[in-house]
């Protein structure tokens, strides 16, 4: 495919944009992740394509056929080919650059760099680049937070059986305690799409994603959740079910983003 200068693009890999689904290291919410890159938050989302030219410079290529980008994403992940190479005329726009940091690179051209500005440009065009996630701060908070929701199995093993629901009184356990109440504040105000995220679970359960100013939550319909907070580096703390965790985690499941089945 073409990244609109008369190169090909040498596609990298592909991420899906949309309010249920998206790079949330980019963002606490879906409208936040397209302001970020410049878009309009439409409702059906986008598929990001990354890739690089003949010259190894790094692209973007923005896709409105989300559905044409889920099946590649959904083939890769089980380890088929598939040819991904969007049709022009669904190309929204491309942008210079990378949102994403990627150990992989082309074979056969450059090593991927930032692409030199248009001759006769503005110097408009933002250069995408990815967050900085080597200290701690909302980035790293939700990459944390992504990591549990991938490895519930082995987070949940290191939590005692007899975790209670945080009541308030320490320090730590306000700071957990205020988390669930803005969570809880998302009932009578409904945060932007993609800030309350429902995802399969097992059986009949379901994986809850919640991000809010400062904190991000991990959490089980049928059992516990995992605050982390960007004032409590590299932490992880564990909110038992108690008596108000499970109507809160229905609650916000009735009003959760779901991925198109």
């Amino acid at each position: 495919m073409s990244t609109g200068q008369e190169d090909s693009l040498y596609v990298l890999t592909a991420v899906l944009l949309t309010p249920a689904q998206f790079p949330s290291v980019l963002g606490d919410d879906y409208p936040a992740v397209c302001a970020a890159l410049g878009l309009e938050p439409y409702a059906e989302g986008y598929g990001l394509v990354l890739g690089q030219d003949e010259s190894g410079a790094r692209w973007t290529v923005v896709t409105e056929d989300v559905t044409q980008v889920a099946c590649a994403v959904a083939a890769w992940d089980c380890g088929m080919e598939y040819d991904l190479s969007p049709n022009e005329r669904s190309v929204s726009t491309v942008l210079p650059g990378w949102p994403l940091a990627l150990t992989v690179s082309a074979p056969g051209v450059p090593s991927p760099h930032d692409p030199e500005p248009e001759p006769g440009g503005d110097g408009s065009a933002v250069l995408l680049s990815p967050p900085d996630t080597s200290r701690w701060g909302p980035a790293q908070r939700r990459l944390g937070a992504d990591e549990i929701a991938l490895q519930w199995a082995q987070w949940r093993a290191q939590v005692e059986e007899d975790v209670e629901f945080v009541e308030s009184g320490a320090e730590p356990d306000d700071q957990v305690r205020r988390v669930l109440e803005e969570m809880r504040g998302y009932l009578e105000t409904p945060p932007p799409p993609g800030r309350i995220r429902s995802a399969f679970a097992s059986g009949d359960a379901r994986t809850l994603r919640a991000d809010g100013p400062g904190w991000s939550v991990v959490a089980r319909t049928d059992d516990i959740a995992f605050v982390l907070l960007d004032e409590a580096p590299g932490e992880v703390r564990p909110v038992g079910r108690g008596r108000e965790l499970p109507h809160l985690l229905s609650a916000l499941d009735s009003i959760a983003v779901r991925p198109a089945a």
